[in-house]
């Protein structure tokens, strides 16, 4: 009976010890253990945003037939609506391919877009009005800024799914909230605005501002990115300063 309670009493005791180092050790923050899955609402009313930029597009500017493309996008949008919940890993792989087919798909289009009217201010074809050309860019300019968005947020530490289930310790973007932890709520997590506001800055700083890039594909996608605006933006101004000043 003395050596049952004697070994009942070390296990309460080593129970106790385990307690207390698991209370002493510091939780981990969200964005590195799994958490419930991201809504996609974010994701889906900024595609629907691209969409309705594209088809606002000059016909010229398009992608030819102009209904191809912004039709695929809602096309995939509604295959990724119901999947969303999926849990299987066959079904979470479809998933992303998905996503990553859409970010290609509105990345095709709005690149399209932006060299037929580099091509035609460059050959002096496009930006008879300076009206127009500055509506134009701004579509393509802001298009790009959710292209890159969406890029940012499906690649991020192997896309969304990923994220929930904390698989990756080592992020490829690092925001501020990351370093800061007592500015911040201990299940924060980065979601699909935060991309999108790194995606803004890049486009209009052309460099990083608060969230740094850290693996060498997220460098060169903020290099792209901000190359592209830069391009756009310089000889869109210079052409409306010359068809206002003339």
């Amino acid at each position: 009976m003395d050596e049952e309670v004697r070994a009942l009493h070390e296990r309460l005791a080593r129970l106790e010890r385990l307690l207390t180092t698991a209370m002493e050790k510091p939780a981990e923050p969200a964005w590195r253990r799994p958490t419930a899955r991201e809504s996609r609402w974010a994701v889906t009313a900024a595609v629907l945003g691209a969409v309705a930029l594209q088809l606002l597009l000059p016909e010229r500017l398009a992608f030819r037939p102009a209904w191809l493309l912004p039709a695929l996008e809602l096309l995939l949008l509604v295959l990724l609506l119901p999947a969303r919940r999926a849990r299987t890993k066959r079904t979470t792989s479809l998933l992303r391919g998905c996503g990553l087919t859409l970010a290609g798909i509105v990345s095709l289009a709005n690149g399209w877009s932006a060299v037929l009217l580099i091509r035609g201010l460059v050959r002096g074809t496009e930006g008879g009005d300076a009206g127009t050309l500055l509506m134009t860019a701004v579509a393509i300019w802001l298009t790009n800024v959710i292209v890159f968005a969406l890029w940012y947020w499906e690649w991020d530490r192997g896309g969304p799914v990923a994220r929930a289930e904390g698989s990756s310790d080592y992020p490829d973007f690092l925001f501020p909230q990351m370093q800061s932890k007592e500015l911040t709520q201990a299940d924060w997590e980065p979601a699909f605005a935060d991309y999108l506001y790194v995606s803004f800055t890049n486009a209009t700083a052309f460099s990083p501002t608060d969230t740094m890039p850290l693996s060498r594909w997220a460098k060169l996608l903020m290099a792209a990115q901000a190359s592209i605006s830069l391009l756009t933006l310089a000889l869109v101004v210079a052409r409306s300063v010359n068809i206002i000043g003339g």
